[in-house]
């Protein structure tokens, strides 16, 4: 039985900004990674590849948790299960704010509904029936040593007063456990991740997110995001093919403060 205790609305819980590095280079380079174009699915498959870090910060804005963070999750680059949905590969750069040096070994943790708008562990708060292990789009990866993690995931879903979104944490100093998870480490930033409203209303009208008859929040109508582009976590999304259901990579650098 969910306990609904632990429902409650996302609120902001502060913001943080990075550093944007000097020099016309960096200032071209911010401005490609950092202003998505109006329709992102127009971009050349090349766009995907990560902005270097020593090159621009990301602006990036510190979000809430909201309320349905689930603790020790596995550390996986698929966090698919069995879910249906477009796919959604994400490589997600991260870099310390002050320096843009790519942080190595962080661990990038995420969790999203599902196409019905249902959370592992919380199934029903939606509305829907559906079985519930606790762990489907939940889980994070270790970045490498140009600060990169790849995550192969499913487009989310939505649900009642919220825009599409992934919610994700930085970690470091973790300790793998043997069962596939992770212990200890230090939490640098939590987050989250947006979509252009020109995508998600073709994805909205594929059949698998069609069954989720909840009401869609627009990103302008959303008490979080804040129309701040890159600022709150907005994605470049590139297809991944010819059509909608495809799916789409999505990449975006977030910076973090370590101090």
């Amino acid at each position: 039985m969910t306990d609904t205790s632990k429902k409650r609305p996302d609120t902001p819980v502060g913001r943080r900004t990075v550093l944007l590095a000097t020099g016309a280079t960096a200032a071209t380079l911010a401005v490609g990674a950092a202003v998505p174009s109006v329709d992102q699915g127009s971009r050349e498959a090349g766009a995907t590849a990560p902005v270097a870090a020593a090159a621009v910060c990301t602006l990036t804005k510190e979000l809430t948790e909201g309320p349905y963070y689930l603790d020790g999750q596995y550390v996986r680059s698929d966090i698919r299960e069995d879910k249906t949905g477009i796919p959604l590969k994400l490589t997600l750069t991260v870099v310390d704010d002050d320096t843009c040096a790519p942080l190595k070994n962080a661990l990038v943790e995420v969790w999203h509904a599902d196409a019905l708008g249902e959370y592992s562990g919380f199934v029903g708060s939606n509305g829907h029936n559906e079985p519930d292990n606790g762990t489907f789009l939940r889980g994070g990866v270790l970045t490498d040593a140009r600060g990169v993690a790849a995550i192969t995931t499913v487009y989310p879903g939505w649900y009642r007063g919220r825009c599409v979104h992934i919610h994700i944490k930085v970690h470091t100093d973790v300790t793998l456990t043997p069962d596939g998870s992770f212990t200890g480490g230090r939490e640098l930033h939590t987050g989250q991740l947006f979509f252009a409203e020109t995508i998600t209303t073709r994805v909205a009208a594929l059949s698998t997110y069609k069954v989720n008859t909840v009401p869609r929040t627009t990103l302008a109508q959303d008490s979080i995001y804040d129309d701040g582009g890159a600022a709150s976590g907005l994605l470049t999304l590139t297809p991944l093919g010819s059509t909608t259901s495809a799916g789409y990579a999505g990449t975006l650098t977030l910076g973090v403060e370590q101090g």
